[in-house]
């Protein structure tokens, strides 16, 4: 039997943490949570997740940086997951290595589907 993919969840706002949490584990993946991005680079230096969801809006760092730090060095796939809509913010969150942008609010169903495609294909 294959080992579950491991998802690691950047978002500050803990109820909606703990719904992408309970998402992603109920579809069989393990998942974890950090709310800042300085944690989220600690536990990367030491974990390769399968796969990354990114808040935009983090308290202590734009999850735009964060992800140009992320894509020094590695390439796993993120997925923005952010109450930013704005095309250009869309756009940005592509052009800069994002696989995928979601905008809140989001169903965590799809967020799901979305996350078990991009692993299809990685």
């Amino acid at each position: 039997m294959s080992t579950p993919p491991n998802i690691l969840v950047i978002e500050d706002e803990p109820s909606i943490l703990d719904t992408i949490l309970y998402a992603l584990t109920s579809e069989g993946m393990e998942a974890t949570g950090c709310t800042t991005g300085e944690t989220a680079l600690h536990h990367l230096a030491t974990h390769t997740p399968n796969l990354i969801v990114l808040d935009v809006g983090l308290p202590d760092t734009s999850g735009f940086d964060l992800c140009r730090e992320i894509r020094k060095t590695t390439a796993t796939p993120i997925i923005f997951l952010t109450a930013r809509a704005n095309e250009i913010d869309r756009i940005i969150g592509l052009e800069i290595g994002g696989d995928d942008y979601v905008v809140k609010p989001f169903s965590p169903r799809e967020l799901s589907a979305r996350v078990r495609a991009i692993l299809r294909r990685t």
